[in-house]
C-alpha cells in the first residue's frame, strides 16, 4: 500500500516514455510483478506450512518482504523495480497462511465474523500508515529541502526513505513474531520453540512473580494438561512404568508405550477421522468459493491500481463528448493522495471491526457477500464521471466512491474467507486449500492491474478515460453472477468435536495400542488381584462332604 501514492511519479522518474498516458500501463506492471510471483509460490508455502508449521512460514514471509522493500527503494530503473516486487511476492505466502492460522484458532462459528475481521482491520491500519508514509516521505529532497537538501543518498534514490521506514516496521514485526507468536498447527504446536522461551524470559524481567498472568498466556502446557494435573494425575515427565507388575497376557500393551494427554488424544482422533487427501479436499463448494475469491481479487486490485493513476492524472481541458468520450483526472500530488488514503483507511477500520461483524451475525455471511458483490459493477460505472462534476463537488464525489469501495471490500473478503474455511472437509488440509485460493487470487491480482492498465492507456489514446473502469465493471458482473452459485456451508461432520477419553480409547484401542496408558492397565490388574485376595480371606471355608472328611482322615 505504501507504493501507491508515489508509483506514478516513480515510473515517471525512470524516463521510460514521454507519453504520460503509458505510465498507467507500466505502473500496472510493477503492481502485477508481486502478484505473479506470489501466484507461483502460494501453493508451495501453503503445503509447506502443513508440513513444518505456520510460524516458520510466516517469519519467512516477513523477511522476504523486508528484502523486497529495500531493493525496491534502491531501484533506479524499471527492471530493478520489477525484480524487487517479484522477490517480495515469491518469498511471501503470508495471506493464505494467516487465514489458516485464524481458522485453527477460532472454531466456533458465532465467533468467526469478529475473528476474521481482525486481519482486514490490521490491513486497514496498514492502509492508513502505508500511504501516509509513502506519500509523506517520497522524494524528501524535493518535499523537505530544508532537511534533506544535502542528502545525496535520497537525491539519487528519491523513493528509498519510505521503504527504509517500512522495513524498520517489518523488523519489529519479525522480532515480535519470533518471541511471542505461538504455533497453531494441530500436530506441530507441541514441539519446543526456543523463540517463545526467549520471549518468556524477557517477560520475566518485567514481572518476576512465579505465576504471573503474562507467563500464563505464553506457557506451552495446554488447558487440558493443566486440568489433568489438578485431578491428581502424575505430570507427563514423571509418568513411568518402573515397579509395575508385568503380565504376559498384556504383551501387546507395551509398558514402554508413552501415555497420551487429552489434547494429544484429540489430535490423533481428528487425524484419523479427517481425510487429508488433497484430491478430496477440493469439493464443489470449495472450488466455487475459490473462483469467487479470484474474481474479487481481480477487480478490487484493478480498482486500487487505477485509482492512484486516475487521481494523479492531469485535469483535461478538452470538452467532454458525453456519454463516453472524455479524459482527465484530478491532478493530485502524492501527499494529497496519501491523506485521502489515510481517511479511507480510518473508515475501513470501522467497517471491518464494527459494520461487518454486525451484519454477518444478523444476516449471515452469504447474504452480506452477495449484496456487496452485486453493487460493485455500479461503482466502476460511476467513478470516471466524477471528473465531470462541478469543481466544489469533485472531491466529494471521489470520496463517496472511495467510501463505497471500502465498504464493499469490508463486506466481501472476510465472509468469503469464512465460507471457504467452513467448506473445507478437514482442517488438516486448510493450508493447501488456502494456498490454492491465495495462488488463484495472486494470479488474478497479477492479470488485473496489467490488463486494466493496458486498457486504461488505450482508452486515453482514443479519448475514453473510463474504458478501463468499465471493462473492470464487466468482471464485477461476472462475480455477481458467480455468487448466486454459492451456498452457506453447513457444520462439517468430518471435523469432530472433542470426544471423551473413554470413547476415543474404545474406538482406537484395537487399531493402536499406544492409545492406552499402561499404568491404567497395571493399576486395574493390581486392584482386581488385591480385591480377590481380600475377599478370599473373608470367606468361610467351603463345605466338605462326609466322604471327603473320611478320605482325609484315612490319609
Amino acid at each position: 500500500m505504501s507504493i501507491f501514492p508515489y508509483i506514478y511519479f516513480m515510473i515517471k522518474s525512470f524516463h521510460i516514455t514521454d507519453n504520460e498516458d503509458r505510465i498507467g500501463f507500466y505502473a500496472g506492471l510493477v503492481t502485477s510483478a508481486f502478484a505473479f510471483a506470489e501466484f507461483s509460490t502460494s501453493v508451495f508455502w501453503g503445503r509447506l506450512s502443513d508440513r513444518i508449521g505456520r510460524k516458520p512460514v510466516l517469519m519467512a514471509g516477513l523477511i522476504g518482504t523486508l528484502l523486497s522493500m529495500l531493493v525496491f527503494g534502491f531501484a533506479s530503473s524499471l527492471p530493478i523495480a520489477l525484480l524487487a516486487r517479484a522477490l517480495g511476492g515469491a518469498l511471501n505466502g503470508n495471506i493464505a497462511v494467516l487465514q489458516t492460522t485464524v481458522a485453527e484458532i477460532v472454531t466456533e462459528r458465532e465467533h468467526q465474523p469478529s475473528a476474521y475481521a481482525i486481519m482486514p482491520f490490521v490491513w486497514s491500519l496498514g492502509s492508513i500508515l502505508g500511504p501516509l508514509i509513502g506519500g509523506a516521505l517520497a522524494d524528501p529532497c524535493k518535499n523537505y529541502p530544508s532537511l534533506f537538501a544535502r542528502q545525496k543518498l535520497f537525491e539519487n534514490y528519491p523513493f528509498l526513505l519510505p521503504n527504509i521506514v517500512c522495513a524498520s516496521v517489518l523488523v519489529i514485526g519479525i522480532l515480535i513474531g519470533i518471541l511471542f507468536l505461538e504455533e497453531t498447527h494441530q500436530e506441530k504446536k507441541y514441539r519446543r520453540d526456543y523463540g517463545l522461551e526467549a520471549g518468556r524470559k524477557i517477560l520475566s524481567l518485567f514481572n518476576r512473580k512465579g505465576h504471573s498472568e503474562a507467563l500464563d498466556k505464553f506457557r506451552d502446557a495446554n488447558f487440558e494438561e493443566a486440568h489433568s494435573l489438578m485431578e491428581d494425575e502424575a505430570p507427563p515427565g514423571y509418568r513411568t512404568t518402573e515397579g509395575s507388575p508385568r503380565y504376559p497376557s498384556s504383551r501387546s500393551l507395551s509398558p514402554a508405550a508413552p501415555p497420551y494427554t487429552r489434547t494429544e488424544l484429540k489430535v490423533r482422533s481428528q487425524k484419523k477421522h479427517a481425510d487429508p487427501s488433497i484430491q478430496k479436499a477440493f469439493t464443489r463448494p470449495v472450488i466455487v468459493h475459490i473462483i469467487g475469491y479470484g474474481i474479487l481479487a481481480y477487480h478490487t486490485m484493478s480498482f486500487d491500481q487505477l485509482m492512484p493513476v486516475f487521481l494523479s492524472s492531469k485535469t483535461s481541458t478538452v470538452p467532454p463528448e458525453l456519454p463516453f468520450r472524455f479524459t482527465g483526472g484530478f491532478g493530485m500530488s502524492s501527499k494529497d493522495e496519501g491523506v485521502l488514503m489515510v481517511a479511507q483507511g480510518f473508515y475501513a477500520m470501522f467497517a471491518q471491526a464494527i459494520l461487518f461483524p454486525y451484519l454477518a451475525k444478523r444476516f449471515g455471511c452469504l447474504k452480506v457477500f452477495r449484496t456487496a458483490v452485486i453493487a460493485w459493477p455500479l461503482l466502476n460505472l460511476l467513478v470516471p464521471y466524477t471528473v465531470l462534476l462541478p469543481q466544489p463537488y469533485r472531491i466529494l464525489g471521489i470520496c463517496f466512491c472511495l467510501l463505497w469501495r471500502t465498504t464493499g471490500q469490508a463486506l466481501t473478503y472476510p465472509p468469503n474467507n469464512i465460507m471457504l474455511t467452513n467448506s473445507a472437509p478437514s482442517k488438516l488440509v486448510l493450508g493447501a486449500i488456502n494456498g490454492v485460493a491465495g495462488s488463484t487470487a495472486s494470479l488474478c491480482r497479477a492479470f488485473g492491474p496489467t490488463i486494466t492498465g493496458f486498457i486504461y492507456s488505450k482508452g486515453l489514446a482514443i479519448g475514453v478515460s473510463g474504458l478501463g473502469w468499465w471493462v473492470t465493471g464487466l468482471v464485477c458482473i461476472l462475480g455477481a453472477g458467480e455468487s448466486l452459485l454459492m451456498e452457506e456451508p453447513q457444520a462439517n461432520p468430518s471435523i469432530p468435536s472433542i470426544p471423551s477419553i473413554p470413547s476415543i480409547i474404545d474406538e482406537e484401542a484395537i487399531d493402536d495400542h499406544t492409545m492406552i496408558n499402561p499404568l491404567s492397565i497395571d493399576a486395574a490388574i493390581v486392584a482386581a488381584t488385591s480385591a480377590k485376595d481380600r475377599s478370599s480371606e473373608d470367606l468361610p471355608p467351603p463345605f466338605e462332604s462326609p466322604q471327603q472328611i473320611d478320605d482325609e482322615s484315612a490319609t
